[in-house]
């Protein structure tokens, strides 16, 4: 981003920050709750007592020599930081590593009886099964009754709001998620804010005019991958393009991240649901049968890193498609870079290294944000103070096209 001014990255060592809150709270309430969801054996159980205590209390440790992403990993940052606090490392790294020593804690890289299996897997399935789930699929049947237009519009916001795709389907952007979240003030004590704080949704559906190839970066499993997978089916079968590249993580990652195993469960959700949902599924079976549809789990998906360290391989495949969409709070961290930007600061000046257009679709959870008018963001401190940046009540739809060629 050599155009764009620096910022501090974010750490997770400030007193009373959200990032601090994660690591020495939510992560340890992470490894109580895998703890809790398997039959664990003992040798499981000391593991994760001293994942518990090294997380909160010690330092860092590179992986054994003899871990099969050990020198990965070396280059994503052990030796760099092995020995320092976790506090005082990039909070985005610090996270990522978290989740690698708790997957070797529950022995998912084996060798043994416990290879490979998610020990996130419970909470996902909980998810995917839960009521709220047949009643958002049930909301598609309506949604058939409606020009393709407005249809694409539902499924988009769908996609955007994650696990409240109901309300995506059912209402517009302006009323999804207008809440405030709890803690927030009355909502006749606050200047109006959107729920929406950006939105270059126009700009998005002009990038996709039929052929071409969309490379959708998914966030979450469960609830929140199935509405990705319906825009999916949905831009196929009206041929706004003609190809799908869906990226997930090739292993659990971040309690709830995608990996081809959800994938395949989201699937036999549709299939097995009635009305028009089983429809939707049908399609997407048979687009990734015939290769309308692919999926990608690049090792790259789980890095510790900024989208800007891409490797070559990455940064060729996103290069050569029409539009990549990057879904989630995590995915923004990694695309605009995990740093405290003025909310000021221009989307497309720290995509600008990205390799072809780009689009973020991200409910506000974390504290990194760009591309806000100066307008919006004094009236969401005026309303809520700090709290808009982390509680899930706010969304946006940032996108970055084809940047003009130089003059000659």
């Amino acid at each position: 981003m050599p155009d764009t001014p620096t910022a501090p990255v974010i750490l997770g060592n400030e007193p009373g920050s959200f990032p601090r809150s994660v690591l020495a709270e939510r992560h340890p309430a992470i490894i109580q709750q895998v703890r809790d969801a398997f039959p664990y054996g003992p040798g499981q159980h000391r593991a994760l007592d001293a994942l518990l205590k090294n997380c909160t209390e010690g330092t860092i440790e590179p992986l054994p020599l003899d871990a099969p992403d050990h020198d990965q990993w070396a280059a994503w940052g052990t030796d760099t930081y092995a020995g320092q606090s976790w506090y005082d490392v990039p909070w985005l790294w610090s996270e990522s590593y978290f989740y690698r020593q708790l997957l070797d804690a529950v022995g998912y890289f084996g060798p043994g009886a416990w290879q490979g299996i998610d020990p996130f897997r419970p909470a996902k399935r909980a998810e995917l099964d839960a009521p709220e789930t047949d009643e958002e699929l049930a909301a598609l049947d309506e949604l058939e009754a409606k020009p393709p237009e407005k249809r694409a519009n539902s499924l988009l916001h769908g996609s955007l709001w994650g696990n409240r795709a109901d309300l995506g389907f059912r209402l517009s952007a302006a009323g999804a998620g207008s809440d405030g979240g709890a803690g927030a003030e009355p909502a006749e004590s606050q200047a109006p804010v959107p729920a929406l704080v950006a939105d270059d949704s126009e700009l998005l559906w002009s990038l996709l005019p039929g052929p071409g190839t969309l490379c959708l970066v998914a966030d979450n499993a469960g609830r929140e991958l199935i509405p990705d997978l319906l825009l999916l089916a949905h831009l196929l079968d009206q041929r706004r393009i003609e190809r799908a590249v869906l990226h997930i993580k090739p292993h659990p990652y971040y309690v709830s991240d995608a990996t081809t195993a959800d994938v395949v469960d989201a699937l036999h959700r549709l299939v097995g649901a009635p009305g028009a949902a089983a429809a939707y599924g049908r399609r997407l079976w048979s687009a990734m049968a015939d290769g309308r549809l692919t999926v990608r789990a690049h090792p790259f998906s789980c890095a510790p890193l900024p989208y800007a360290e891409m490797p070559a391989d990455l940064r060729a495949e996103f290069a050569g498609a029409t539009l990549t969409i990057v879904k989630g709070d995590l995915n923004y961290r990694r695309l605009v870079g995990d740093r405290r930007w003025a909310p000021t600061t221009p989307f497309a000046d720290v995509t600008a290294y990205f390799p072809g257009p780009v689009a973020a679709l991200r409910t506000l959870k974390s504290d990194v944000i760009t591309g806000l008018d100066a307008s919006t963001e004094s009236a969401l401190v005026a309303a809520e103070g700090q709290r808009w940046r982390t509680g899930g009540t706010h969304a946006l739809i940032q996108v970055r096209g084809v940047s003009p060629a130089p003059a000659v």
